[in-house]
C-alpha cells in the first residue's frame, strides 16, 4: 500500500521541463522517471537493461516492484542485490521488509541482523515484529474478516466511510479510461465512488465546486469522511494549483532535475439538493510546505483529527486535532502526542460513536507494514494503544478501519487473497472463547520420572515463573519452577523449549520489549548454568502483549492482576 506517498502524506515529484532536451540512455532515462516516482514507467526501462553485474539497476528494479506492492518479485530482485558486489546496505533492510511480509519470518530475522548491527534496540524492535507475526498468526482475536467483494476490483480499493445509514462512499484508481494515468502506477488517478449496502452496483461520485462545474479533478482525490447527519464532507485531494505558482523542492546533489511536490489538502463539501458541492478549502491546508489529509470528526463534530507532516510532529506523519470555536470556525492544529504518534508514519485516524480512536501505525510494535490500533481518550490525552492483531492486521499494510459501535465496520488492506492491490474488507468481532487455556504445571517426586502432558499443540506448554514489577532478576518461587524444569529437560535429552516472555501493561511499549527481553535472559542463563544446552532453548519476548486477563492498556487492575502478565512461559517445541 506504497500509494506513492499520497495515502502517506508525501510528495508527488513531476518535472519541469525547460527547452530542448539532450538524448539520454535508457538508464538516464528510467533514473530520472524513478526520481520522479514513476515506477511503472521506469520499471519498464530498467528491465530492458537489467544485468547481473550492475547492483545499482538491480536494486531499482527492486525498488520499483515494492513501491507498485508486487511484493514476490521485489523479494526476488532484493535476493539478487545482496549477492552483488557494492551493493547498498539498505538492500538487507527492503529485503527483510518484503520477507517479513511474504511471512518468512526467520529469513527476515536474519537480514534485519544485517541491517541492524550494532543497534541492538532497533535490531529488538523488528525480532518481535517476527514474533508476534507469527505468534498472533498462531493464536488469532475474536475477529471474523471477509472480503467486501462487491466494492473490489483487480485495482486498489481503499478508504471506505459510511454515507448514512446505507450507503458507502470509498477510494479507488479503477480504470475508467486512458487518459487520466497515473506513471507510478499505471492505473487511473484515485477518485471516489458510491455504493448501496443492498446493491452491488457501484458509481462515481459527482461532486461540484461552487459554480456548479463539475469536479473531476487531475490528480488524486480521496478519502472523503462525513459529519454524522451526512451532509457536511471533508475530501482529500492533491493539489491542482498550477505548476508555476509552486515552489521548486530543494536541488538534490544525485538529481538534475528541477522538480515540485504536489502535495494533499482537505477540501470541505455540503450536500444541496442531493450534490455534493465544494465550498471551502480547510483553513490550514499549506500546500507550500506540508500535507493535510485522512480526515475523521468526532461524534459530536466539536473535533477533527487529520494525517499531516507539519512542522512540530513526532515523526514522518502525525495524528493532529482542530476544536471548533463558538463562531464555527476551526482552532488551530494541535499535536495528538507522542502516545499515539512516533518516529514513524501514523496515519487514518477514525473516531466511532462511542469516541474510541482507531488508526494506522508503522512505529510501534506489530506485524509490520501499517498495523490498526485502537485507543481511547480525546485531543492529545490518550491511553496506550493496542494492537488489534491478526487477522484484522497482517505483515502487509491494514489502515483505514471504520466502524459505529467496535464490532463490526470495514477496513483496507493489501494482504494476499484479494482482487487487487488494495481491497475493503468486512470485520466482526466475535465472543471470545470462554474456555482457559490449559498450562501443566510439573509435579516432580525424587525417584520417579516425570509425566508429560500429551504431544498436542495445545498441551505443550509447561512451566510458568513471574517476576517483580520492572525487575528481571529470578524470584525465590520461580527457581523452584525452573529446578522442576532442569530435571525434566534432563530426563528428557532430545526436548527443546521455547522461553516466552511478557510484561504487565505499563509502561510504553518500547521500554517493555526491552524488559521481556531481559526477564527471557535471566531465565536462559539460569538454564544454561544448570547445565542445560544453549542449542535447546530458544527466547522470544513479547513486551505487553497477549495479557492473560482483562488488564490491557488503559484497564484499571489490582496489583495481583497485573503479576499475572510479568511472567515467563515455557512451551515444549520438540521431543
Amino acid at each position: 500500500m506504497k500509494k506513492a506517498i499520497y495515502i502517506s502524506i508525501g510528495l508527488m515529484l513531476l518535472m519541469i521541463y525547460a527547452g530542448a532536451q539532450e538524448q539520454l540512455s535508457l538508464k538516464q532515462q528510467a533514473d530520472k522517471l524513478f526520481e520522479r516516482y514513476q515506477y511503472y514507467k521506469s520499471l519498464n526501462l530498467y528491465l530492458k537493461i537489467a544485468n547481473k553485474d550492475k547492483p545499482d539497476i538491480t536494486e531499482r528494479i527492486a525498488d520499483c516492484y515494492r513501491e507498485m506492492n508486487n511484493y514476490s518479485d521485489a523479494e526476488e530482485w532484493y535476493a539478487k542485490a545482496i549477492t552483488l558486489p557494492k551493493a547498498s546496505r539498505i538492500d538487507h533492510y527492503y529485503y527483510a521488509e518484503v520477507l517479513l511480509r511474504d511471512e518468512k519470518f526467520d529469513e527476515a530475522k536474519a537480514q534485519y541482523k544485517i541491517y541492524y548491527a550494532g543497534d541492538a534496540d532497533e535490531l529488538a524492535i523488528k525480532l518481535s515484529n517476527c514474533d508476534s507475526a507469527a505468534l498472533w498468526m498462531r493464536h488469532p482475536s475474536n475477529y471474523k474478516i471477509r472480503d467486501a467483494e462487491s466494492l473490489n476490483t483487480q485495482y486498489s480499493d481503499w478508504g471506505l466511510s459510511y454515507d448514512g445509514k446505507l450507503g458507502f462512499i470509498f477510494t479507488s484508481d479503477r480504470v475508467v479510461d486512458n487518459e487520466n494515468t497515473d506513471d507510478r502506477t499505471g492505473n487511473n488517478w484515485f477518485k471516489l465512488y458510491h455504493a448501496n449496502i443492498n446493491q452491488d452496483e457501484v458509481s462515481e461520485l459527482p461532486i461540484s465546486n461552487a459554480s456548479s462545474v463539475k469536479f473531476i479533478g487531475s490528480y488524486h482525490a480521496g478519502p472523503m469522511t462525513l459529519n454524522k447527519a451526512a451532509d457536511t464532507a471533508y475530501i482529500t485531494v492533491t493539489t491542482e494549483v498550477s505548476a508555476k505558482n509552486l515552489d521548486l523542492d530543494k536541488p538534490s546533489s544525485k538529481s538534475t532535475q528541477k522538480l515540485y511536490t504536489r502535495r494533499l489538502q482537505l477540501l470541505m463539501a455540503r450536500k444541496l439538493n442531493g450534490q455534493w458541492v465544494i465550498f471551502g478549502s480547510f483553513p490550514y491546508n499549506n500546500i507550500q510546505k506540508y500535507s493535510i489529509g485522512n480526515a475523521a470528526l468526532s461524534a459530536n463534530g466539536r473535533l477533527i483529527y487529520f494525517s499531516s507532516d507539519m512542522p512540530g510532529g513526532e515523526g514522518k506523519t502525525d495524528i493532529w486535532y482542530c476544536e471548533k470555536r463558538a463562531n464555527g470556525t476551526w482552532g488551530e492544529p494541535v499535536n495528538c502526542g507522542k502516545t499515539i504518534n512516533t518516529k514513524e508514519e501514523d496515519a487514518f485516524p477514525y473516531i466511532d460513536n462511542n469516541g474510541t480512536l482507531y488508526y494506522a501505525s508503522k512505529g510501534l510494535p506489530g506485524m509490520g507494514g501499517y498495523d490498526i490500533y485502537t485507543a481511547n481518550g480525546e485531543k492529545a490525552q490518550w491511553s496506550t494503544p493496542k494492537n488489534l492483531k491478526y487477522p484484522v492486521n497482517t505483515t502487509s499494510d491494514d489502515f483505514y478501519l471504520v466502524t459505529r459501535n467496535g464490532t463490526s465496520g470495514y477496513l483496507s488492506s493489501n494482504r494476499d487473497g484479494g482482487l487487487g492491490s488494495d481491497d475493503i474488507y468486512a470485520f466482526t468481532h466475535v465472543k471470545a472463547d470462554t474456555v482457559p487455556s490449559k498450562h501443566y504445571k510439573l509435579s516432580i517426586t525424587p525417584g520417579i520420572s516425570p509425566a508429560l502432558p500429551p504431544n498436542t499443540q495445545q498441551s505443550r506448554m509447561l512451566n510458568t515463573i513471574y517476576f517483580d514489577l520492572d525487575r528481571s532478576n529470578i524470584r525465590p518461587d520461580a527457581v523452584i519452577e525452573l529446578d522442576k524444569l532442569v530435571v525434566l529437560l534432563k530426563q528428557y535429552p532430545t526436548m527443546k523449549i521455547e522461553l516466552n516472555a511478557y510484561t504487565d501493561s505499563r509502561a510504553s511499549s518500547q521500554y517493555n520489549i526491552g524488559l521481556s527481553q531481559r526477564r527471557a535472559k535471566a531465565a536462559f542463563d539460569y538454564l544454561v548454568k544448570k547445565g542445560i544446552s544453549p542449542q535447546r532453548l530458544t527466547t522470544k519476548w513479547y513486551g505487553k502483549t497477549n495479557p492473560v486477563n482483562q488488564c490491557a492498556d488503559g484497564v484499571n487492575c489490582t496489583e495481583a492482576e497485573h503479576q499475572l502478565n510479568r511472567r515467563v512461559e515455557f512451551r515444549m517445541v520438540e521431543r
